[in-house]
């Protein structure tokens, strides 16, 4: 079980006097100390470009960097070749899409997915498939918005090439059977391509076991800083694909008749000076949440979400969408009134949510609405803080609302 307490202390931000109750952590997680300190530590200690100077900052700096790579890559079980820094997971999902998907499909081809995936898991292959003139196909989802291995299988045909899809939907919380999806693909002969940005931070994912080909996260959800991400690919595929930038770090050499050689995997994919304190601070937030352990990361978020969907179900002015989900995202709407205005009202109240439609534009097919209210919860949340946010919920109306905005 975690010491919350203890916790709580380590991130500097919820131990000011403003009271704040973060239920936001799917959007973007507080920093502990221990992963500003290493994004401090680079700035006034050692500052210098990585893999490009023979002076002992930047041999300090390279140095850090490539065990940082080791670290994410032993986190998720890894070889550090499979591991891709990149700005984060819509980055690293476009380079997916570009790079390979552009490459292995022909006109006619499937590109398979779900009516739950964020905006940059889905929005680069419409354009790759508007390129080739692929076709988009969907996973018929239950009334709750969860795939199952029926519905998936019976989707599965031999046109379809690549699968789309979320680990954990980032706005009904569902966790998907992705090592059973891995597997129907690839019985089709098909590639599959995961957003886990909403995975990670919250459970232990191991990659290898998983099987799956292409794997994208963002540091700034599992406690590390913004602007940071990975992408994982099999190795096999990595050394066909090519870059989408290129620049200083990704070439060993060109010449002036355009001829280039690149770098070997993953070094050909990073051009240009990376987000160095980023990746530290990365490798910092991943020592911190190995140190707390996964599974009790795992236990705490599933008995504070059951906690709070059985705190919700007893009030008469709120609607559940997903009732049965066990991770630690719950959205929900109070009756009659707009998911912002509500939000702004819990805000005055010091509690953060997040309102609106959570950058997955389709979704409203599945449960029928178009805006809603995402509480997320994560290591420094407790159930005095669930308390707090049911009590303000419980007494919120439209004309309290208005007044606020007024």
């Amino acid at each position: 079980m975690l010491d919350v307490t203890k916790i709580r202390k380590d991130f500097p931000i919820l131990n000011k006097d403003d009271g704040l109750i973060y239920l936001d952590s799917a959007a973007t997680s507080l920093k502990p100390k221990k992963v500003i300190d290493a994004v401090l530590a680079y700035y006034q200690d050692y500052t210098a470009n990585i893999h490009r100077g023979d002076y002992r900052l930047s041999l300090m700096a390279s140095e850090l960097y490539d065990k940082a790579r080791e670290n994410v890559a032993d986190f998720v079980n890894v070889s550090a070749t499979e591991i891709i820094f990149t700005s984060g997971s819509t980055a690293s999902l476009n380079q997916v899409a570009y790079q390979f998907g552009l490459d292995i499909l022909q006109a006619g081809d499937v590109i398979l997915t779900t009516e739950t995936e964020h905006a940059s898991s889905i929005l680069p292959w419409y354009q790759v498939a508007k390129k080739i003139n692929a076709k988009i196909e969907y996973v018929p989802l239950n009334n709750e918005g969860l795939i199952t291995i029926e519905n998936f299988t019976k989707a599965m045909h031999d046109q379809v090439k690549i699968v789309v899809t979320t680990h954990v939907s980032n706005v009904l919380g569902h966790v998907n059977p992705i090592k059973e999806l891995a597997r129907i693909t690839h019985d089709h002969d098909g590639y599959i391509v995961v957003d886990g940005a909403q995975a990670i931070p919250h459970m232990l994912i191991d990659l290898k076991d998983l099987d799956v080909d292409f794997y994208a996260f963002s540091g700034h959800k599992m406690l590390a800083p913004t602007g940071v991400g990975v992408l994982y690919g099999k190795r096999c595929w990595l050394d066909k694909m090519l870059p989408l930038f290129y620049g200083g770090g990704s070439n060993a050499r060109f010449d002036k008749q355009g001829n280039i050689t690149l770098k070997n995997t993953p070094e050909k994919f990073e051009a240009g000076t990376p987000s160095i304190e980023g990746v530290l601070g990365l490798s910092a937030a991943i020592d911190y949440l190995r140190d707390i352990g996964m599974d009790n990361v795992l236990m705490h978020e599933e008995e504070l979400s059951k906690y709070l969907l059985t705190k919700l179900h007893e009030l008469n002015n709120v609607i559940i969408y997903n009732p049965s989900v066990k991770s630690g995202i719950i959205a929900l709407n109070v009756k009659n009134i707009f998911s912002q205005d509500v939000a702004a009202y819990l805000d005055h109240h010091h509690i953060a949510v997040r309102s609106g439609n959570h950058c997955a534009k389709i979704l409203n097919n599945v449960i029928q609405v178009t805006d809603t209210i995402r509480c997320s919860l994560y290591i420094y949340n407790t159930k005095e803080d669930i308390d707090e946010f049911i009590r303000v919920l419980k007494d919120v109306t439209l004309e309290k609302c208005i007044d606020l905005i007024i």
